[in-house]
Parts: structure tokens; C-alpha cells; sequence
């Protein structure tokens, strides 16, 4: 795993951006001062100041698990 600070989608950023909105809501103290008391942009300034990073995983696959399950009929015409 790897700690990362800047976005390789916005669709990443925005799942950070709400989680830690998310935990403002929840009593968290903000990690910078903000103009704003809406915890939405009190995120987005947190990460813009460089005080909100995510963790990403090395690996990246997805193992499914294996589920015994009955052979699938084959028709042949």
C-alpha cells in the first residue's frame, strides 16, 4: 500500500472529499481554518491545503471467490 496526495480521477477525489466530509459532520475537528462551515467545503479545502491524503493498494485485482455450482448444460445443434 501506498499513501498518495494528489488524484488520478476526480471520481477518486470526490469519494475522499465525502468521506471526510462525512467524518466533519461527525464531530472531527477540521484540519484547517476554512471560510466555510459546510463540512463539503471545509473537505475540499483540507485537501487543497495538502492535509487529506488516501491509501492506495499495490495490488489491484480482484480475486472472486470459487463456488462449486452444478455443470452448465451444453446444447449441441
Amino acid at each position: 500500500m501506498s499513501i498518495e496526495q494528489n488524484f488520478d480521477s476526480n471520481f477518486r477525489y470526490v469519494l475522499v472529499a465525502a468521506r471526510r466530509a462525512r467524518q466533519l459532520q461527525n464531530g472531527a475537528e477540521p484540519l484547517v481554518k476554512a471560510s466555510s462551515r459546510k463540512a463539503c467545503r471545509v473537505a475540499q479545502d483540507e485537501i487543497a491545503a495538502g492535509k487529506i491524503a488516501y491509501v492506495k493498494a499495490d495490488d489491484a485485482k480482484v480475486l472472486k471467490p470459487e463456488i462449486e455450482a452444478p455443470e452448465v448444460p451444453r446444447f449441441v445443434s
